[in-house]
C-alpha cells in the first residue's frame, strides 16, 4: 500500500466512512503488522501537526479580516474633522475586546505549543536516559568483571588470555544455527561467542542488525557445531493479550535465571507498537533473552527496562521479528531461515517448560 493510499484510507477511517469489512481488515492488520502500525502512527502525528498549523492559519486569517474591515470603514484618504478620534482610536474602541480575545488565544496557543514541546522533550530525554542506563550498567558490569578476572589471575600467562566480556543473553532461532539477541549486546564487538552453562561454546557471526528496534541476527560459524537440536517452541505471529502471564530465561549472572510476570502494555517506550511492556524484574544481562507466554509460544525478545519504575521492562514483539525476517533479502542470508512450526511446550508445567527451554538459551560474550 502506497503512502497516498494509506493516507486516504486513514482519513476515511477517521471520518467513519469505511465499510465494516474495511474497518475489520484495517484493525486486524494494525494488530499483526508492526511496520504498518508504525506507518499509521507516523500518519497520526503528521495529521495532528497539520491540524495545529491549520488552526494557527485560521486565527491569522481572522485577524487579517478584521484589519481589512477596519480599512474599508476608515479609508486613509478621508479628511479627519476637528476633534475627531484617529482611525487607530476608533479601531481600538470598536475591536478592543475582539483583539483582546484573539491575542489571548494566540498567546495561549503559542505558549501551550512551546510548553508541550518542552515537556515532551524533557520527558523524552528523561525516559531515554533511564532506558539507556541499563546499557551503561552492562558496561559497568563488564569493567568490574574484567577487574575481578585480572585480580584472580595475576600470573602473566593467565592475564594474556582474553576471557571475553559477558554482555547479555540470546536464544536459538532455528535448529541449524541462526541465533537472535539484542543489538546493544553485540554493539562494537570484534568477535562473538555464545556459551551455555553446560560448557558448550560456539563462535558466531553477525548476519544483520536492526539498530532502531535493537535486534541482532547471528549465525553459528563454528566447525564443531552440529545443530541446536529440535526447538521446542514456535514463534507467535499475532499480538498477545493484555494481562497474559509471561516468562523469560536469561543470564544476568553466570547461571541461568528465571523471571515471570504479566504483559502490562501492548506498546513499549514512547508508545512503540513494535514492543511490549512487561512486569518482570530484569537485570543487566537479561537483554536479548526470550519472552514466552503461558503456553510456551515465543512472543518477544527482551530489550531492556526503565530504571526507577517497578515492573517496567520491554520486549520487541515476535511479530516484528518475523516481519523483519520476511523482508531480509536472500543475499543477506547464507541459508534459508527455517523457523520451528510446532510448539512442544504447550500443556506442560512450568518446570518442564524451563527444562526444555534452557538448552536453547545462551549467554553472549563479546571480544574486542
Amino acid at each position: 500500500m502506497s503512502d497516498r493510499e494509506l493516507f486516504e484510507l486513514m482519513e476515511r477511517y477517521r471520518q467513519h466512512q469505511v465499510t465494516s469489512a474495511e474497518r475489520q481488515e484495517l484493525e486486524e492488520r494494525l494488530a499483526t503488522d508492526p511496520l504498518f502500525a508504525q506507518r499509521v502512527q507516523d500518519f497520526e502525528l503528521l495529521t495532528s501537526s497539520l491540524q495545529a498549523y491549520g488552526k494557527q492559519q485560521e486565527l491569522r486569517q481572522k485577524l487579517n479580516s478584521l484589519h481589512q474591515e477596519w480599512r474599508q470603514e476608515n479609508p486613509a484618504s478621508a479628511p479627519a474633522p476637528v476633534r475627531r478620534r484617529t482611525p487607530m482610536q476608533l479601531f481600538m474602541r470598536r475591536y478592543a475586546a475582539t483583539m483582546g480575545v484573539a491575542a489571548t488565544v494566540a498567546i495561549v496557543t503559542v505558549f501551550s505549543a512551546l510548553l508541550g514541546m518542552e515537556m515532551w522533550r524533557s520527558a523524552t530525554k528523561q525516559q531515554a536516559a533511564r532506558y539507556v542506563e541499563l546499557r551503561r550498567e552492562v558496561d559497568a558490569l563488564k569493567r568490574k568483571q574484567n577487574a575481578l578476572l585480572q585480580d584472580a589471575t595475576a600470573t602473566p600467562k593467565a592475564s594474556a588470555v582474553n576471557p571475553g566480556q559477558f554482555t547479555g543473553t540470546g536464544f536459538a532461532l532455528t535448529s541449524d544455527g541462526y541465533f537472535v539477541t539484542s543489538y546493544h549486546v553485540i554493539e562494537g564487538a570484534d568477535s562473538l561467542m555464545i556459551e551455555h552453562k553446560n560448557g558448550q561454546k560456539y563462535k558466531v557471526e553477525e548476519i544483520y542488525s536492526d539498530q532502531i528496534r535493537d535486534l541482532a541476527l547471528l549465525r553459528v560459524a563454528d566447525t564443531t557445531f552440529d545443530g541446536f537440536g529440535k526447538l521446542p517452541y514456535s514463534f507467535k505471529s499475532k499480538e498477545s493479550d493484555l494481562g497474559e502471564r509471561v516468562f523469560t530465561l536469561g543470564y544476568p549472572r553466570e547461571d541461568v535465571v528465571f523471571g515471570e510476570g504479566t504483559l502490562s502494555s501492548r506498546s513499549g517506550v514512547y508508545g512503540d507498537t513494535a514492543s511490549y511492556q512487561i512486569s518482570i524484574p530484569l537485570n543487566p544481562g537479561n537483554s536479548g533473552g526470550p519472552l514466552l507466554d503461558d503456553r510456551g509460544n515465543m512472543i518477544g525478545v527482551i530489550s531492556g527496562k526503565m530504571l526507577g519504575v517497578d515492573g517496567a521492562a520491554f520486549a520487541v514483539k515476535s511479530a516484528y521479528l518475523l516481519s523483519l525476517l520476511e523482508q531480509l533479502p536472500s543475499h543477506r542470508l547464507p541459508q534459508p531461515v527455517n523457523l520451528p512450526k510446532v510448539n512442544n511446550l504447550a500443556g506442560t508445567s512450568r518446570p518442564q517448560q524451563l527444562k526444555k527451554l534452557q538448552d536453547f538459551v545462551y549467554m553472549v560474550k563479546v571480544y574486542n
